[in-house]
C-alpha cells in the first residue's frame, strides 16, 4: 500500500501572506518538490510573477503567516502589514 502524500492539493493552491513579501500579499503555488520528510512549495505572487521562492510547505498551516485563499483587503486586519524581502 503506496503511503499517502503529503500535501496532494498544493499545486495551483492559492495563499495570503499576513506580511507582505517583496510587497505582494496574494500567491499561488506553481510548483512542488519533495526533500527527504519535506514538502516545499514554490509561491508567485499573483501580479508579479518575476517574485518567486520556495517555502516548506508545512509552514502554510500557520495562520498567523498564511490564510488559504486570496483574501480581499477588507479580511485583512487594519493595520497596514509590514514588508518581507526576500533576497
Amino acid at each position: 500500500m503506496p503511503r499517502k502524500q503529503k500535501f496532494p492539493h498544493l499545486v495551483q493552491s492559492k495563499w495570503t501572506a499576513h506580511q507582505k513579501i517583496d510587497g505582494w500579499q496574494h500567491f499561488q503555488v506553481t510548483n512542488r518538490k519533495n526533500q527527504g520528510q519535506w514538502v516545499f512549495a514554490e509561491m508567485v505572487a499573483a501580479c508579479d510573477p518575476a517574485v518567486r521562492f520556495w517555502v516548506n510547505a508545512q509552514l502554510l498551516k500557520d495562520r498567523s503567516l498564511w490564510q488559504a485563499g486570496w483574501q480581499s483587503l477588507q479580511d485583512q486586519a487594519t493595520h497596514e502589514p509590514e514588508t518581507i524581502n526576500i533576497q
